[in-house]
Parts: C-alpha cells; sequence; structure tokens
C-alpha cells in the first residue's frame, strides 16, 4: 500500500484500495483507511488555477469566498454592468426630462458589495488620518461629497477594476492619472 502511494502520490486511500483489489487482493476500504492514517499518509490538496489575482512581482492572492459561486453570471459587457450588479449604482428615478438620481440600488450581491464598502470605509478612514499617502482623487472627491458618499463611489470604482482584472486575466498594474 504504500508503495502504491509513492507511486501514485494524487490517489487517495480509496483508489489505493481499488488498485490492490484489482492485483487480487481482498481489502476493504476502511481497513486501507485505517493504514493510511496509521501511516500518516495524506493526499496533497490540488490548487485550482482560477480565482487567483496575480500581482506584478509575480506572486498571487487566492480568492476564497464565503460562498462559492458568488458571481453567477461573469459575463457582463462592462465594469458598470457588474457594478450595477452588485447594487453599487444609485437608482434612476428621472421623470420628465429631469435627471433624478437616488440612493444605491442595493439589488444584487449584498456579501460582495458589502466586502467592498467596508474596504472603501477603512481607505476612507486611513485618508482621514495620513492624507500625504491619500490617492489624489479620493482627497478631492472628499473634499466635495460626504464621507459614506465618497465611500460608495470608491466602491463602484472598485468593482469596475476588479470585473477588468477578471475579464482580462492580467494582473493589476495602476495607472496614474493624466
Amino acid at each position: 500500500m504504500i508503495e502504491l502511494a509513492r507511486q501514485y502520490g494524487r490517489y487517495g486511500y480509496r483508489r489505493i484500495a481499488a488498485l490492490l483489489r484489482e492485483a487480487g487482493w481482498s481489502v476493504s476500504d476502511g481497513r486501507i483507511e485505517r493504514l493510511w492514517r496509521r501511516e500518516g499518509l495524506k493526499v496533497p490538496v490540488k490548487q485550482p488555477k482560477n480565482g487567483r489575482l496575480w500581482l506584478n512581482d509575480g506572486s498571487c492572492v487566492r480568492l476564497r469566498p464565503e460562498h462559492r459561486n458568488r458571481m453567477h453570471d461573469p459575463s457582463f459587457r462592462n465594469g458598470r454592468e457588474f457594478a450595477a450588479w452588485l447594487g453599487l449604482t444609485p437608482a434612476n428615478k428621472s421623470s420628465g426630462g429631469k435627471e433624478k438620481l437616488g440612493r444605491i440600488t442595493k439589488m444584487g450581491d449584498q456579501y460582495l458589495r458589502q466586502l467592498l464598502v467596508v474596504g472603501m470605509t477603512s481607505l476612507v478612514r486611513q485618508t482621514r488620518s495620513h492624507p500625504e499617502r491619500a490617492n489624489k482623487w479620493l482627497t478631492s472627491l472628499l473634499e466635495r461629497k460626504p464621507a459614506r458618499v465618497a465611500t460608495v463611489a470608491m466602491a463602484n470604482k472598485t468593482a469596475r477594476i476588479v470585473w477588468a482584472v477578471l475579464t482580462r486575466n492580467e494582473p493589476y498594474s495602476p495607472r496614474a492619472a493624466a
């Protein structure tokens, strides 16, 4: 059994038991499992290639959501559709040619929207305590708008960036604003 485990490292104890039965041994899965644990054998966990954000230095961040398959339909035409699906765009309450934008719609995925908003709230707080390290766009936005509006605007912008990174399948590289 140990020899088969060395030869077929990716196989688990059930597959090894099947190979032993094919070779003429009369063994059960339970017995092989007990021997497997006693010998301290483990199957290495295979990491999926998708669900990773590659960084410029060659390292990657694995995306492990709390709930699997959160992004139900990844075929959004643009980043704005993705942000709207997350519920980060204002509701349109226009009538008679007069444009009125309401609160954010809060439609779509509450968990992802919450992660983005909480992350951007942290960024706004950091900007207030360390303005010398802050993003110029965010600083100017905070001068013009209340903190919560700026937070949701940054979450919307981040959602669009996430869409671009996931669809292009390239590492994120921030561009300097011209």
